[in-house]
C-alpha cells in the first residue's frame, strides 16, 4: 500500500516536500509516478522516477520547479516542490507499478500504474 503525505497550505513562491512510502511491498523493482488533480480537471500526470532513480520525467507545467527523488533503503519516493504557484494547486496522488522499463511519455499516464496511494492536499495560496 501507497502512502502520500506531506502537503499543506502555503504561499505562493513557497515550497513543500511531498512523500510517498511503501507500507508493505518494497518499491525497489517499481517506476514511481507522482499525479495531481485539482477540482474540475482530469488527473494530471507530473514526475515519474525509474526503479533505479537514474531516469525521471516531468510535465511541462512543473519542469525546472519540481524534482522528484527516491530512497529505496528508506522504500520512499520524495516531491520535492518549489516556486509553486496558486495553479498548483490539488490533491497529489503517487502510484507505482512493477517494472524495469522505463519511459517518461508512458509513465506520465495514469493507466501505466497499478497501484495508487491516496492523496495528500496541496494548496497554495495568500
Amino acid at each position: 500500500q501507497l502512502q502520500a503525505s506531506g502537503g499543506g497550505l502555503v504561499q505562493p513562491g513557497g515550497s513543500l516536500r511531498l512523500s510517498c512510502y511503501a507500507s508493505r511491498d518494497t518499491l525497489d523493482y517499481n517506476v514511481v509516478g507522482w499525479f495531481r488533480q485539482a477540482p474540475g480537471k482530469e488527473r494530471e500526470g507530473i514526475s515519474c522516477i525509474s526503479n533505479s532513480g537514474d531516469k525521471t520525467a516531468y510535465a511541462d507545467s512543473v519542469k525546472g520547479r519540481f524534482t522528484i527523488s527516491r530512497d529505496n533503503a528508506k522504500n520512499a519516493v520524495y516531491l520535492q516542490m518549489n516556486s509553486l504557484k496558486p495553479e498548483d494547486t490539488a490533491v497529489y496522488f503517487c502510484a507505482s507499478v512493477i517494472s524495469t522499463y522505463f519511459s517518461g511519455r508512458y509513465y506520465l499516464q495514469s493507466r501505466s500504474y497499478d497501484y495508487w496511494g491516496q492523496g495528500t492536499q496541496v494548496t497554495v495560496s495568500s
